[in-house]
């Protein structure tokens, strides 16, 4: 392992903040994060990732761990079911086509959310109508305590919409390592229904789709709609849909009618975000070299040389103006360091 010193961060995290880490390192082992983990030498230590879903908006006082740990592998299969682990350092699209090389089905609606796949328990990440949860069977983790990897199950990981374990009472306390998930093998479930997959896979002369061809669906409109973060500095979706009470929709509902909206239960109803952003006025605005991204306004944008803070302060902005203008309060889905 080379410590480095007093190095920028930008190439680290999707945003393309310029921030330094005080030290970094990169780890391709188990064995290595243990023994980086309790050196005495570097009393501060900080976990990256992916950097898919944080903004840096100060310098990094203490070692950087990147987590760099590869591979991937078939654990077991039968007839209609097989199980994969992937390390967590694995760029998450890329074990996505992994998947769908080998016709496992499962992940194809996840196709293209930027990060690794250590990162995607935390949050639960979804898109189009699936969720992380859906799929996972397991991960490792190492608990920062006692150095044993643990094992958490789908149960003992409380996934919620975005939300994990991880988020609440077991952050800053695990390392995920690894990660298993249950796909499908021959009889795949195809999820169309959700947002433009139908039209885009009629779009493409698709009647009889397959996992691979929901996934092209899948990229092509997350192409049209959100920046590539290798162009333009982003994080994906900001922020979180927010999910009110029946009685706090049926209020909305009054006052802005043509507002879409989704049913999670009797009692709570999920409003876009992007929808609520972009009828606040913020969709495509820009601000010196930061902004909204003029198709997506849950995506912010850093046009080049803006600071975290650049992208904070819009962020607090825009939910100023969503909660005085719709009475809803929206919450960042990126976490801010």
């Amino acid at each position: 392992m080379h410590i480095q010193h007093n190095i920028s961060l930008k190439p680290y995290n999707t945003f393309g903040i310029d921030v330094k880490a005080k030290q970094f390192v990169s780890v391709s082992s188990i064995e290595e994060l243990k023994d980086i983990y309790t050196s005495s030498a570097y009393p501060k230590k900080f976990i990256l990732g992916g950097g898919s879903n944080m903004l840096l908006t100060k310098d990094i006082d203490a070692l950087v761990i990147h987590l760099n740990l590869k591979g991937k592998q078939i654990i077991s299969q039968s007839d209609n079911e097989v199980l994969v682990q992937s390390l967590a350092g694995e760029n998450w699209h890329e074990f996505v086509l992994w998947t769908l090389e080998n016709d496992f089905g499962g992940l194809e609606n996840l196709s293209l959310i930027p990060g690794n796949v250590g990162t995607s328990p935390i949050q639960n990440i979804g898109a189009y109508g699936v969720e992380l949860k859906d799929v996972f069977h397991s991960c490792n983790a190492l608990n920062l305590e006692t150095l044993e990897v643990e094992t958490f199950t789908k149960d003992t990981c409380e996934f919620d919409y975005r939300n994990s374990i991880f988020k609440q009472q077991a952050k800053g306390k695990y390392i995920i390592t690894s990660v298993m998930f249950n796909l499908s093998a021959k009889e795949h479930i195809l999820h169309t229904n959700y947002g433009a997959i139908t039209s885009e896979l009629q779009a493409m002369m698709v009647t009889e789709p397959t996992i691979q061809d929901v996934s092209k669906a899948v990229i092509a409109i997350r192409e049209s709609k959100l920046p590539d973060p290798k162009e333009i500095g982003n994080s994906g979706s900001f922020f979180k849909n927010p999910i009110i009470s029946k009685s706090e929709f049926l209020k909305f509902k009054k006052n802005f009618p043509d507002a879409p909206h989704y049913i999670v239960s009797d009692k709570e109803v999920k409003v876009p975000a992007g929808w609520l952003i972009e009828h606040a006025g913020f969709k495509g605005k820009t601000f010196d070299n930061y902004g909204v991204h003029k198709k997506q306004a849950l995506v912010l944008v850093n046009y080049g040389g803006a600071s975290g803070n650049d992208i904070l302060e819009l962020s607090q902005l825009i939910q100023e103006t969503v909660a005085r203008i719709f009475d809803i309060n929206i919450e960042a889905e990126v976490n801010i360091i």
